[in-house]
């Protein structure tokens, strides 16, 4: 017969302590120790990065999650990213959601605008940035011409980045001459943002990157545009390059989340391009862009070291070479070397 369980005041039935809940440097500590049986425990990819910068990684967000925190007035944080390694790192310092937008184009493939960036290298970049980023919320572009397409190739080509790229939403720049566009992408399940004020994929008819916004009808259209696009579904909106009190209208006028980038104070949250935040390889940064490293004079000297530590023999050395040898005297490691001498 088995033991009646001892009953607590309540009348449950008290069950065996549990164990305190480890705090995750703790768990941290435990990775890679010695089971009993003397093999380690494994580190997975997630651990490794875990371990590197002892934090927890965050869930994926959702359209839903970053409504909520538009109502709470909690703001947004994105930021693009192009490859893996990129993604890898803007998903350990816990950013919200990534952009792999077609800024690639200019930014990591030397293009003097958006226009030249195709279907086949948005799906290529956008894998890059999942592999790197597999708990990151990302949204990927629809490159250009794709959102005045037929709509059976648009909803074909944000498929593509849907299901090939693994992208959890769409991004698709336009007003209301794209909601129809929106509306059927939203219907057959693909998540979309908007993208209203400055249109990268138009500057060959603007003839070039202003602000947009300016005049109180332009405004007026840019808030009109908000109302459309979410009318037909989009979750979010990002609004570039607008005077700040276009995009506090902006924010104002949707119940949806409105990311800004040079949109001003105002808004739900703020994109900023990899690049540009980190002053890597970016050239002259925008206005609306504040840097928080230097990073080409860091890359610029290390190469500079690299190069110099060649040339003068100093790399490598024995401690990087597989089953090392003894030098030959008189045998020169490199020029200007007295290595073996």
């Amino acid at each position: 017969m088995k033991d009646t369980p001892e009953l607590r005041p309540g009348g449950a039935a008290s069950a065996a302590p549990e164990a305190p809940a480890k705090r995750p440097e703790q768990a941290l500590r435990a990775v890679g120790r010695r089971r009993p049986s003397g093999r380690r425990v494994a580190l997975t990819r997630r651990a490794r990065v875990r371990r590197f910068f002892v934090e927890e990684a965050k869930a994926v967000q959702t359209p839903e999650t970053l409504k909520a925190k538009k109502d709470r007035g909690e703001k947004i944080v994105m930021l693009t990213a192009y490859d893996a390694p990129s993604a890898r790192l803007a998903e350990a310092a816990g950013v919200d959601l990534l952009l792999v937008g077609d800024s690639l184009g200019m930014v990591v493939l030397g293009f003097s605008s958006t226009v030249s960036v195709t279907l086949e290298m948005m799906v290529h970049h956008t894998q890059a940035v999942r592999r790197g980023a597999p708990e990151t919320f990302t949204v990927a572009d629809l490159p250009f011409l794709w959102a005045h397409e037929a709509p059976e190739a648009a909803l074909r080509a944000a498929g593509r980045l849907i299901q090939e790229g693994g992208a959890h939403a769409v991004k698709l720049e336009g007003g209301a001459d794209v909601a129809p566009l929106v509306r059927r992408l939203v219907a057959a399940g693909i998540p979309v943002m908007g993208h209203l004020g400055l249109l990268p994929q138009t500057v060959l008819v603007t003839g070039g990157y202003r602000v947009q916004g300016k005049s109180a009808a332009e405004a007026e259209r840019i808030v009109a545009d908000a109302r459309a696009l979410v009318e037909a579904g989009a979750f979010s909106l990002v609004v570039e390059a607008v005077p700040e009190s276009v995009g506090r209208s902006v924010a104002r006028a949707v119940p949806v989340p409105v990311i800004g980038i040079g949109a001003g104070r105002f808004v739900d949250g703020q994109v900023l391009v990899y690049h540009d935040l980190l002053g890597y390889g970016a050239g002259r940064a925008p206005r609306f862009v504040k840097r928080y490293a230097e990073l080409d004079a860091v890359i610029v000297g290390a190469i500079r070291a690299y190069a110099d530590d060649v040339r003068s023999g100093r790399f490598p050395e024995a401690a990087h070479a597989y089953l090392p040898v003894e030098a030959v005297p008189g045998e020169a490691a490199g020029p200007g070397s007295d290595a073996g001498a």
